[in-house]
Formats: C-alpha cells, structure tokens, sequence
C-alpha cells in the first residue's frame, strides 16, 4: 500500500466543493481541514505509485477551487492497526 499526504491550498469560496471533489475520488480515504499555511489534507491510500500518480496528476486537477498542491509520499508507516487491513488497499 502506498500513502500520499496532499496539502492542499484552496480558494475561500470553493472550499465545501473541493471536499466534496476530493472525496468523491476513489483511493482518497481521508480529507482533513486544517489550520496554517495550507487548507486541507488529503489522505490517498492506493496499491500503488501509478494510482497515486493518477489520482494527482489527472484526478485532482480537475477539481476547481484548488490553487496549489504539495505531495508527501510515505516511505514508511507506523500504526497501531494493520492499515492495509483497515483500508483494504
């Protein structure tokens, strides 16, 4: 399984319906609203680099509302429950 982290800049106006797109993408399991110098968080949860890729190379671009975007790509996790189990990828 493969997590990205996306930080996500978002116009004012747009913010409900960029939630709404990010979370209507599949391997997009989480969407947080945070405080600082980004918007939201997007959690992916995928098999894979190509699906990730995808999702936010293709997927996510054509959400409007979204100004900028900075990836964190996990090379390892840590948890306390079987995150492959939880999320199924």
């Amino acid at each position: 399984m493969v997590t990205g982290f996306v930080l996500v800049n978002v116009e004012r106006t747009m913010v409900e319906k960029v939630i709404d797109g990010l979370m209507a993408i599949d391997g997009v399991s989480e969407v947080y609203s945070v405080a600082g110098e980004y918007d939201l968080v997007a959690v992916i949860r995928v098999a894979d680099n190509t699906e990730l890729a995808k999702i936010i190379a293709a997927d996510m671009t054509g959400i409007a509302g979204i100004v900028h975007t900075k990836t964190l790509v996990t090379l390892n996790s840590y948890a306390k429950v079987d995150l492959e189990k939880v999320f199924g990828c």
